[in-house]
């Protein structure tokens, strides 16, 4: 017998391993013609976000990194290789001025006071919301969130009319027998101001992510604990707040940064005083660079993002799930 019939025969005598009615094996180079595909159909969504993204943060991040280690001022941007590298120089003289210690110790009592306040407060909007609140919760929802969306410009304006000497807070309190406050003109004053309008900015964006957490936990926990002769307080402590862990990591996150970078709320209120009460460190990098000291600008702008790198990392560490 020859060599071609007993292959045919051996082939013919092989059993079909695969069930009846599957569909014939494909080769694998459709699969992997398929998988090539889908790679190239996501690098096309993914190309614009990357060139808006080195164009508008990369690229301006590292020629801020560059230009901090030199002694570049206004006059050299249009030869801005025309400058000495001079280290780490900028850093030092900009640690030892007064005026960026004042802005730093300004920023970190915004983190210290708004981060907590707002958090408290739009937990406690939320938690109204989630339960308390039945009726026309949908205005009261938008009700709080309007100072998230509303012009920052236009508040402002607002703000500073209603915090002058003869604005309606002071004829408030005159009515109550409390003398008249210059909030804008003294720096205690004025501190206390910018927290206060910082802390209702950010306290809708707070309600809003902690309702979402409430709205996630099963009502079966609540249900099954109250059963068992949990108080309210109980339920909040072992149930409630173990619960919203990851939701009150991301807000903890969101609002550090959001004050560590605080900048609107001072520059429109009080132009960062008075006697610098109110100038934070995203401020004071903004000023410096109107007077053109660009080598002292970039330096304090890699300060503040190292400052909110650290900050955001040890938040997370420390609040992350432990399961």
């Amino acid at each position: 017998m020859s060599t071609t019939a007993t292959r045919a025969m051996v082939t013919s005598g092989t059993p079909d391993r695969r069930p009846r009615g599957a569909a014939p094996l494909r080769p694998r180079r459709r699969a992997h013609e398929g998988s090539r595909a889908e790679t190239a159909t996501a690098w096309f969504f993914l190309v614009p976000f990357l060139v808006i993204f080195a164009v508008f943060t990369a690229i301006p991040t590292l020629i801020a990194i560059g230009a901090s280690f030199t002694d570049m001022r206004a006059r050299d941007i249009r030869d801005p290789l025309n400058v000495n590298i001079t280290g780490l120089q900028s850093y030092a003289q900009i640690l030892a001025n007064p005026d960026f210690q004042r802005a730093f110790l300004n920023t970190v009592l915004f983190v210290v006071l708004c981060v907590p306040l707002s958090m408290v407060l739009g937990f406690a909007l939320a938690m109204m919301l989630n339960g308390a609140i039945r009726r026309l919760r949908t205005f009261f929802r938008a009700a709080v969130y309007v100072p998230v969306i509303t012009n920052i410009v236009a508040a402002a304006v607002i703000w500073q009319y209603a915090f002058s000497i003869s604005g309606p807070v002071n004829s408030a309190l005159a009515n109550i027998g409390i003398q008249a406050v210059n909030w804008l003109g003294q720096p205690e004053w004025a501190f206390t101001t910018v927290v206060m309008m910082g802390v209702w900015r950010n306290a809708g964006t707070c309600m809003v992510l902690f309702l979402a957490g409430l709205q996630a936990v099963p009502e079966e926990i609540y249900e099954a604990a109250q059963t068992d002769g949990a108080s309210g307080p109980r339920r909040l402590w072992s149930i409630t707040l173990p619960l919203l862990r990851p939701t009150t990591l991301l807000v903890t996150i969101l609002m550090t940064v959001s004050f560590l970078n605080i900048f609107e709320e001072p520059f429109l209120l009080t132009k960062g005083g008075p006697l610098s009460a109110t100038t934070s460190m995203a401020l004071w990098v903004y000023q410096q660079f109107g007077f053109g000291n660009i080598s002292a600008s970039m330096a304090g702008s890699v300060i503040l993002l190292i400052l909110v790198g650290v900050v955001s990392v040890i938040q997370f560490r420390m609040l992350r799930p432990k399961h």
